[in-house]
């Protein structure tokens, strides 16, 4: 991928007051919270360019069979639109791209990581009707049709295929190593699939500290979401240190100590001398 610019500040202002708005709703829009995303990410996507992602999710909803019956047929079809005729599918090259994770470049390539792909098919399947979902797997995570005791999975990665029991059991052993419990079957809420896209982003990114640009956006957007890991407060404010904002990062660092002074104090103390450090970084 191009590197691409970054929205302007007040670009950047305005997709996050969407985002948090979104993520806020009664029911949050997947695939509107991860174009955002991808705008966030991509300065060239403007509101041109986000209308024709979802004008392109609508026209391939469009080409799905009307009605194709119960969770298997609708598993099928999905299976020979979007990965046999459309060409959706990954490759262990696709973790490498920082656009495997943005809806817009996976729309535009057919390419992604399986989250990303799942959400193409989720948000197609769900326009045609579909009773769909997605499953976060340990390691890979696939789509569900169909209520729990009719359950099909699909692996959008694999360009949709239908998976049996067994193929469900060997993906989640593949990442684990463990057997696979029904818990890990339940659907995915909206927020926790973005919440995973960008992790998956952060964890990009961790991997190339010149791009720590990518992670300081992607934690600042995680921290939009109502529900949040507390210690992305901790690596937001290691990352503004990290970039030479040391006063801010060292007034989070403090803030963060306190919230874990409640708990840990040792560990608590900890980060207090990480802030001081940050602090002589001014002089």
């Amino acid at each position: 991928m191009r590197s691409p610019n970054p929205p302007s500040p007040e670009r950047s202002a305005e997709l996050r007051r969407r985002f948090a708005e979104e993520a806020r709703s009664e029911r949050p829009d997947l695939s509107t919270l991860c174009l955002l995303v991808g705008a966030e990410a991509d300065g060239a996507l403007d509101e041109a360019g986000i209308d024709a992602a979802q004008m392109e999710l609508d026209r391939l909803a469009g080409q799905v069979p009307f009605r194709p019956g119960g969770p298997v047929s609708w598993a099928t079809a999905l299976h020979h639109l979007l990965g046999a005729r459309e060409g959706f599918h990954g490759s262990p090259a696709d973790y490498q791209r920082l656009e495997s994770s943005l809806l817009h470049e996976v729309l535009r390539r057919r390419r992604g990581l399986p989250i990303l792909l799942s959400v193409v098919w989720m948000e197609v399947a769900r326009r045609a009707g579909a009773p769909v979902y997605g499953v976060a797997l340990p390691g890979h995570f696939v789509v569900g049709f169909g209520p729990q005791e009719q359950q099909v999975l699909a692996d959008p990665f694999d360009g949709g295929r239908v998976l049996s029991g067994d193929d469900a059991e060997l993906l989640v052993a593949g990442a684990t190593g463990a057997a696979l419990h029904p818990s890990m079957l339940t659907p995915a809420d909206p927020l926790d699939v973005v919440l995973r896209i960008l992790n998956n982003i952060r964890a990009w990114s961790a991997a190339r500290p010149e791009r720590s640009d990518v992670a300081l956006w992607a934690v600042e957007l995680s921290l939009l979401l109502p529900s949040h890991p507390a210690r992305l407060r901790y690596e937001h404010a290691q990352l503004l240190v990290q970039r030479g904002d040391f006063l801010t990062g060292a007034t989070e660092l403090e803030a963060y100590a306190e919230v874990v002074a409640a708990v840990d104090e040792p560990a608590a103390e900890r980060v207090r001398q990480q802030a001081r450090t940050a602090r002589a970084m001014l002089n």
